[in-house]
């Protein structure tokens, strides 16, 4: 609506780029949804300097960083073409079997990725506080949000996330992005969210039967009220 680089869809980029790294250092779909083995995302964390433009082109650069027992790092930087950074990310997946939807342990599969020492200044995810309060949302998971691992794709997370932001706050600058997912979401579950919003942003919880399922924290750019 603003010309402006949906968040959805950079954090689409991001699971992209994430895949095609993945299949190209050998650990493919063969070596894990072949086998019953799916790469789940558990937190991420995003900084904006400025969002891509309509019909901008942009550099996405992706790497590993070094495995962490269960949690696989992963690092993101979008660049303008005179390689000026707009955007710095970082990620935390994890591998977990199809049918039961437990972790797994990577080696156990031979899945294995050799990671990079990152000398950047992009720090990984943390977890997140639980909503105090605000305002509370009931919510029907339709049928096209959901993705081939048969529950809600994380990306349409902020889909639903910016559909509650106040009319204010829309075309504020998003300067943070904070995500945590920690139950799945799947077709037509009763989902609740909360939202708060402040001066500074707004937060998002959605929870399943009193189960948190995922938060996420949009940070906005004060100067722009």
């Amino acid at each position: 609506m603003y010309r402006r680089l949906r968040v959805s869809n950079m954090f689409q980029m991001f699971q992209e780029a994430s895949i095609r790294h993945t299949e190209e250092l050998g650990m493919g779909k063969e070596k894990t949804l072949d086998k019953g083995i799916l790469w789940i995302v558990t937190l991420q964390r995003c900084e904006i300097q400025r969002m891509p433009c309509y019909d901008e082109t942009v550099h996405l650069k992706s790497w590993p960083g070094k495995t962490m027992h269960l949690f696989f790092p992963r690092y993101y930087q979008i660049e303008d073409i005179q390689g000026q950074t707009l955007i710095k990310a970082s990620s935390l997946w994890m591998l977990a079997d199809e049918e039961s939807r437990k972790a797994v342990f990577p080696e156990e599969y031979g899945i294995h990725i050799e990671g990079t020492d990152c000398d950047c200044d992009i720090e990984l995810p943390q977890r997140m506080p639980q909503l105090s309060g605000g305002q509370v949302s009931q919510i029907t998971i339709p049928f096209s949000y959901i993705d081939l691992n048969r529950h809600v794709n994380h990306t349409r997370f902020f889909d639903l996330a910016q559909d509650y932001c106040l009319p204010e706050e829309r075309n504020r600058t998003i300067t943070q992005i904070q995500a945590e997912y920690s139950h799945e979401v799947s077709i037509e579950d009763a989902l609740t969210l909360c939202h708060e919003h402040d001066d500074t942003g707004c937060s998002f919880e959605g929870s399943l039967n009193t189960i948190p399922c995922f938060r996420i924290r949009f940070t906005l750019d004060t100067s722009s009220t």
